[in-house]
């Protein structure tokens, strides 16, 4: 099999203008942080037909509060519509905003690895892997996981920890994996 590269968007990078729907109303731009908080994470979930991303969802609803006490905004965003997130909210119950639409264009602007359902009973569309991205108070990704299967993402209290680490300013913490890039 020949090897096919795929770019990546990069640690440190300023984070691309994405303007997604949201399910309450409105228009969300993905990097920019709300609520009063100065930095934002968007987790990029598989969609509704993914019992991991249910899973997923549910678990970072239950630490929520810990990413909003070190200043983090949390939002979640998949390629499902509108019709499907209502869907899924009979499964997952959170107080952050979920929003929808992701398409495949904004999917490849953050290098995220996308798959096609494999039949019409998963799902209607091609849809993204999961990933996830910090933003920091400049706009740049200060964090960046990017997976090609549901089952591997970062954990989510080691996540809120080591946030909570990388905000303190005693710690002087950098964007880490740049080393080329600087």
């Amino acid at each position: 099999m020949q090897a096919n590269y795929n770019p990546k968007i990069i640690a440190g990078a300023t984070f691309p203008n994405i303007e997604v729907p949201t399910y309450n109303g409105g228009v969300a731009l993905l990097g920019k942080p709300e609520n009063g908080h100065d930095w934002k994470m968007v987790v990029v979930y598989r969609g509704q037909h993914c019992p991991i991303c249910t899973k997923y969802l549910n678990q970072l609803e239950t630490l929520k509060s810990a990413f909003n006490e070190t200043g983090v905004d949390v939002i979640a965003v998949s390629g499902d519509s509108k019709e499907q997130v209502k869907s899924h909210l009979e499964k997952i119950n959170v107080s952050f905003p979920i929003a929808y639409d992701l398409t495949v264009e904004q999917m490849k602007m953050l290098g995220l690895y996308i798959s096609n359902p494999r039949s019409e009973k998963e799902t209607d569309h091609p849809f993204a892997e999961p990933g996830l991205f910090v933003i920091n108070t400049e706009g740049d990704i200060q964090i960046v996981d990017i997976s090609n299967a549901p089952f591997t993402r970062p954990e989510l209290e080691a996540l809120a920890n080591g946030l909570a680490f990388i905000r303190n300013p005693e710690n002087n913490y950098p964007i880490r994996g740049t080393h080329d890039y600087a």
